[in-house]
């Protein structure tokens, strides 16, 4: 390939330093180098069954392609300063090796459809990985549920104590969040499995390409149906952006929670040494620095999906250079979730629960409250005259100091039957209903939890 830009034969002089400074994408789309390489062998092997490639140029540029990837690996490849992006970088390197034939390259394709394939090939593995990633980090939280036994907690509403529930039932609810993010994932590479190659710089070619026999080639499940779409299309990475943004929404949460049961005033839980962090200044200090990051990164992830949603929503067809916007997000969101996946499963992996402090709190004679207004619905009172009759001794409870035992075992209504549903340890084996948070359900949820971690496992595998 000749010195210069891939348009310089239109324009009398060469682009202003500004303007490549600004337009520039190297710095960014250099990570999908080993996915445009994969691109440019089925292209070649394209154009070669198209006869617009001999058999010594194709072998010629096969070649080449071999041994930029090798020295995309290694690291000796060098960029120069008119690599404005890196299939600029890609073929000018091909060209110097391949002499004539790479100057073949570029034959039939835009940088339109070559840049909407790598993305797609990006995604299509990183996507997954980030899938096999939460499911490690299910694991652990089916193996943490697994251990606790019948360890119980409060459950909560408003942050304030509602019900107490078995801890494995707590963290199942985490685990079941977030295995509606690896659906969602999934759902996400089925709809992104689509060739753009082929599409040209927006309406095909004239030369005798086959969209279909290259998307085989990389594996796609189909090529493009319209060619203005195949190259405009980002929708997969808007569905990218959202898949992650929710799942770092839903690991907000659990960060949330870890602040919470780690400090002082719950002290439900205790970090490892090794995924805590200390004071500068503070020697008591052992701080959850990773939950509370999980928790802050939140916003950076649900702001690179509303930044590309405003990119995208005034765009005519078809390619239009705003586009390059849809990489720097979609990288920096992959990369964090895979740092938060990471940091959490080993966290919660390697912290110890104190029962004693979380059963203390459960035990609160007010936290079966719901249990003694049920036990006189079940003696035929309706339930909002039910409801009244304990609220008003909770009332009393907490007005005078007397025991809400005692004040249940003086109403005729309850009696010592119903002081008996307040003793310790009682309320939380009384939730007895389908999913619920007491022994029986939750005994059936644990199966159930690991038949879908196994069923998902293997449909993350088969990709």
């Amino acid at each position: 390939m000749s010195g210069g830009t891939l348009w310089h034969g239109r324009f009398a002089s060469g682009p202003a330093d500004e303007l490549m400074a600004y337009t520039a994408s190297l710095p960014f789309d250099r990570r999908l180098a080993s996915d445009d390489i994969v691109g440019s062998r089925a292209h070649v092997r394209g154009l070669h069954r198209a006869g617009l490639l001999t058999d010594d140029e194709r072998t010629a540029v096969l070649a080449a392609l071999d041994t930029v990837a090798i020295e995309l690996e290694v690291g000796s490849f060098t960029f120069a300063p008119s690599d404005e992006d890196v299939h600029t970088a890609v073929e000018r390197r091909v060209t110097e090796l391949a002499g004539a034939a790479g100057a073949k390259l570029h034959t039939g394709r835009s940088r339109n459809d070559q840049v909407a394939t790598d993305l797609r090939l990006w995604c299509r593995r990183e996507l997954r990985e980030v899938a096999r990633r939460v499911l490690a980090l299910q694991q652990v939280l089916a193996s943490q549920a697994d251990d606790a036994g019948a360890a119980y907690l409060p459950g909560y509403t408003h942050v304030q104590r509602a019900q107490p529930v078995l801890l494995a039932h707590h963290l199942l609810a985490h685990g079941w969040a977030l295995a509606r993010d690896v659906d969602r994932l999934l759902a996400t590479l089925e709809r992104l499995d689509v060739s753009p190659l082929g599409a040209g710089a927006l309406a095909g070619s004239s030369l005798p390409l086959d969209p279909a026999y290259t998307a085989e080639l990389l594996g796609f499940a189909a090529p493009f149906d319209n060619s203005l779409d195949a190259v405009s299309d980002r929708d997969f990475v808007a569905e990218a952006l959202f898949d992650l943004a929710l799942l770092g929404v839903h690991l907000s949460r659990l960060g949330e929670e870890w602040v919470l049961w780690t400090s002082e005033e719950f002290g439900f839980a205790r970090l490892d040494d090794a995924y805590a962090t200390g004071s500068s200044m503070l020697p008591q200090k052992k701080n959850a620095d990773i939950a509370e990051l999980a928790r802050g990164k939140s916003g950076r992830l649900v702001g690179h999906l509303t930044g590309l949603l405003v990119v995208l929503k005034g765009l005519p067809l078809a390619y239009n250079r705003d586009l390059q916007e849809d990489k720097e997000p979609l990288f920096d969101a992959v990369d964090q979730i895979r740092l938060a996946l990471a940091a959490l499963t080993g966290m919660i992996a390697t912290a110890t629960f104190a029962p004693e402090r979380m059963q203390a709190a459960a035990d609160a004679p007010t936290s079966a409250a719901t249990d003694l207004a049920e036990h006189l619905v079940l003696a035929g009172m309706p339930f909002r005259e039910a409801h009244a009759v304990v609220g008003a001794l909770v009332r009393e409870h907490l007005a005078t100091g007397r025991p809400l035992a005692e004040l249940a075992a003086a109403d005729p209504r309850l009696g010592e039957e119903g002081a008996a549903l307040l003793a310790p340890g009682v309320a939380v084996t009384r939730r007895t209903t389908p999913g619920g948070g007491g022994p029986g359900p939750v005994a059936e949820q644990r199966a159930r939890f690991a038949d879908r971690l196994a069923a998902d496992a293997d449909r993350v595998a088969r990709g």
